[in-house]
């Protein structure tokens, strides 16, 4: 019969966000890796087999346990309101840290097809729900109707790859509550 594990694997998982936010991919090793997550040597390779799997299976959870709760501002398509409280929420997310997907795709991108893929769909995602954000936005009146949607969703979506990397340097400083402020305000119609 066999034993029941001994182990969270969500806890572990979460626990690991902060290990390769901390070192990149490259950086983190597995000697921390395993005294980080308390998990032992052994069962790490049986239950993820290797380095590199985890990192997917840690991606696919940041996404789940903290990127999906970000998204869900964009999802309820409030207009211009959505994309508001998802760059007010996204930048205390990133604050000093950055996000852990756009890391990696900084890291990875170029010799990793799988990050690749995970990092193309979620800015394909974000581009899709700003591009609703947006069309909301203009039926209720809140932005110019002259601007080009489509556009501007790409430049909000590169403007979150931008914002991630810039807040491990911009530290615990408001420089990306200004940017957005900077960002949207001259989309929104003056009241």
């Amino acid at each position: 019969m066999p034993r029941k594990a001994q182990y969270n694997v969500d806890s572990i998982l979460s626990q690991a966000i902060d290990v390769f936010l901390e070192h990149g991919y490259h950086g983190a090793i597995m000697d921390e890796i395993i005294a980080r997550t308390d998990f032992n040597r052994r069962g790490f390779y049986i239950e993820f087999g290797s380095k590199q799997t985890f990192l997917y299976i840690v991606l696919k959870h940041y996404q789940t346990t903290q990127l999906n709760k970000l998204m869900k501002h964009l999802e309820s398509n409030h207009g211009l309101d959505s994309i508001s409280a998802f760059f007010s929420d996204y930048v205390e997310h990133i604050k000093g840290k950055g996000c852990l997907l756009i890391n990696c795709i900084t890291e990875l991108g170029f010799d990793d097809l799988k990050v690749q893929e995970i990092g193309r769909h979620y800015l394909d995602r974000l581009q899709i729900d700003f591009i609703g954000c947006l069309e909301k936005a203009q039926g209720l009146g809140q932005v110019h109707t002259h601007i080009n949607i489509e556009s501007t969703a790409l430049q909000l979506t590169s403007y979150v790859q931008g914002f991630a990397v810039n807040a491990i340097l911009a530290g615990d400083t408001d420089e990306l509550q200004l940017a957005t402020q900077a960002l949207l305000g001259p989309l929104a119609i003056k009241q």
